[in-house]
Parts: structure tokens; C-alpha cells; sequence
């Protein structure tokens, strides 16, 4: 049978490992860019080194989730918020992963100037980075509106995205020379709005905690 008290403790770990797991997701994500704005390698190759300890991380969570229902048996809600913990911590070490990628780009991108000011890039970072936090904020509350606005905010992403895209095929079709760094930052806009999405899974978790139903949102 459950104890409860003892149940209560595990999955309040679980929620603070989650939250640290946040932490360096969200700083991964911050220092990449930072790093392809600055065209600095060593930044760059931080983040890279850092991605090991936000593996180790996601593990540690999936191992208490796994010992947390062998131990405990949860029923119900309580079952389907560790799954979805589990679901939820991997959603956000592949973000770290993205970020990660976004800095190997960094060395090559270091090469020449900068093609264009960054400007739309910077900005799909920004509100990813303001969705992954008020998402998971939804998450810890298990607040399905505010989990499903976060999530909404897609959009704006995506819209960011295909203005980039434009802008970088207007470069390469101008010149030729201009494609593999067009291409390079194409990647790096790809990897945010790869984040993006993964964002929106972690919305569609909390109504699953919550309802026990799989919702996909767009």
C-alpha cells in the first residue's frame, strides 16, 4: 500500500529535480545564442560540455520515476503525474540537446562575419525560453489554461521562423557565396523552433496528468 507522506516526499523531489533540469535547459538555451551573437567559441563549447550533466540529470529523474512507482504504487492522478514527469524531463534535456546543436554551429558560423543582424533569431529564443517557463510553471500548478496559452505561443515562433527563412533564402538567391552561412543559420532557427514544439508536448503532459486523456494541441 501507498504511504502517503512518503509518496508526497518522493514526487516533491521529483518537482525540484525537474525545476533544476529547467534551470539548465533555460541556460543552455541562453548561452548558445548568446554565444552565436558574440561568435564566441569558447561560450560555445561551455554549452556543449555543460549538455553532459543535463543527460545525467534526465536519467536521475527517469530512475526516480521508475523507483518512485515500484516503491509507492501511485494510483491514478498521482501515477499519471510521474509519467508525465518522466515524458516532461525528456522533452526538456532534448531542448538542451537543440541547444547544444545550435552551439556547434557556433565555430563555423565564427569563420566569417555574421551574414545579417540577428534580430528574428534572437527573438524566437526569447519567447521560447518564456514558454518553457511558463509551461512548466503550468506543469508544477497542473494549470491546463495556462499550460494550453504557453503552448499557444507557437505561433509566434513558427510565424519568426518563416520570416527567417525567407529572409535567409532572399541572401542565398542574391549570392551564391552566401549560402552554406544562409544554410548554417537556417539550422539554428530550425533547432528554436524545434524547442517550440517541444514545449508544446510538455502542455499536452499536464492535460494528461490532469484528465487522463491525450489531447494534441497545434
Amino acid at each position: 500500500m501507498t504511504t502517503r507522506p512518503l509518496l508526497d516526499k518522493e514526487l516533491a523531489k521529483l518537482r525540484e529535480q525537474l525545476l533544476q533540469l529547467v534551470r539548465l535547459a533555460d541556460a543552455a538555451i541562453e548561452a548558445a545564442i548568446e554565444a552565436l551573437l558574440q561568435q564566441n567559441i569558447a561560450a560555445a563549447d561551455a554549452v556543449i560540455a555543460n549538455d553532459v550533466a543535463i543527460n545525467e540529470l534526465r536519467y536521475k529523474i527517469e530512475k526516480l520515476c521508475v523507483t518512485t512507482i515500484a516503491t509507492q504504487q501511485p494510483m491514478a492522478s498521482d501515477l499519471r503525474a510521474i509519467i508525465a514527469t518522466a515524458h516532461v524531463a525528456v522533452e526538456i534535456e532534448r531542448m538542451a540537446d537543440h541547444a547544444a546543436g545550435i552551439a556547434r554551429l557556433v565555430p563555423k558560423l565564427a569563420e566569417e562575419p555574421l551574414l545579417k543582424p540577428l534580430i528574428d533569431i534572437p527573438r524566437m529564443a526569447k519567447i521560447a525560453r518564456e514558454m518553457l517557463e511558463e509551461t512548466v510553471n503550468a506543469f508544477i500548478a497542473r494549470d491546463v489554461p495556462a499550460g494550453k496559452a504557453a503552448a499557444a505561443r507557437d505561433d509566434e515562433i513558427d510565424a519568426l521562423y518563416q520570416q527567417t527563412l525567407r529572409d535567409l533564402l532572399t541572401y542565398m538567391m542574391q549570392d551564391p557565396h552566401n549560402i552554406q552561412r544562409a544554410t548554417y543559420l537556417l539550422w539554428v532557427a530550425h533547432g528554436l523552433e524545434r524547442i517550440g514544439d517541444r514545449v508544446t508536448n510538455i502542455a499536452e503532459r499536464i492535460i494528461f496528468m490532469e484528465t487522463g486523456k491525450f489531447e494534441e494541441l497545434e
